[in-house]
């Protein structure tokens, strides 16, 4: 008998039971993790650290069956510098809303058109307000963080002997202006 690997738990779960929410008022959260479980959060994003983090907002009934998520998350995030590697730290600040609609179902079919509201999601019977904090948080991570006078140098790559070929030689126009400089600006007459 062999053991199957299981998906590691998410680092920060908070699930609420749909069934069990109320169907006339709204859920209030705020969401402030300890320091052991920002570590987790701060390790499963690739992070350095995560200093500081709150989500905070509130569930509430949206018609009959469905529900609208509407929270602001704050964070404090230190990363790696895309250049140096050295930690860089950001401040996010991002409003997060979800729709859960009890009918919603996926566009069928080999070309579909994607909808203008990316928010809406299919009601599930747990909705796991740590799993979207931390969705949340990955997708406000910048991209590309860069320390403060970090720059990205000019890589160069030559075989022993022979010239290397640089970013300006790969410009296409780069070598007009020094052909009319070599043909003595013959146009320059008419």
């Amino acid at each position: 008998m062999t053991d199957t690997p299981r998906p590691a738990a998410p680092s920060l779960t908070h699930p609420l039971r749909v069934a069990g929410l109320p169907n006339r008022k709204p859920t209030r959260f705020d969401l402030r993790p300890d320091a052991a479980t920002r570590a987790a959060m701060a390790a499963e994003l690739g992070l350095i650290a995560l200093p500081a983090f709150q989500f905070r907002g509130e569930l509430r009934p949206a018609g009959r069956d469905d529900f609208m998520l509407e929270a602001d998350l704050l964070a404090r995030v230190e990363q790696p510098c895309s250049v140096t590697l050295v930690p860089v730290g950001s401040d996010i600040s991002e409003r997060v809303t979800r729709r859960y609609d009890a009918d919603f179902t996926y566009p069928e079919g080999d070309e579909i058109e994607m909808p203008e509201d990316d928010t809406t999601e299919p009601l599930p019977e747990v909705i796991d307000l740590g799993a979207v904090a931390l969705e949340a948080l990955a997708l406000a991570l910048p991209l590309y963080p860069r320390a403060p006078g970090a720059e990205l140098g000019e890589a160069v790559f030559a075989a022993p002997g022979t010239a290397p070929l640089r970013d300006t030689d790969l410009r296409p126009f780069a070598g007009l202006a020094a052909l009319k400089d070599r043909l003595g600006g013959a146009d320059d007459d008419k």
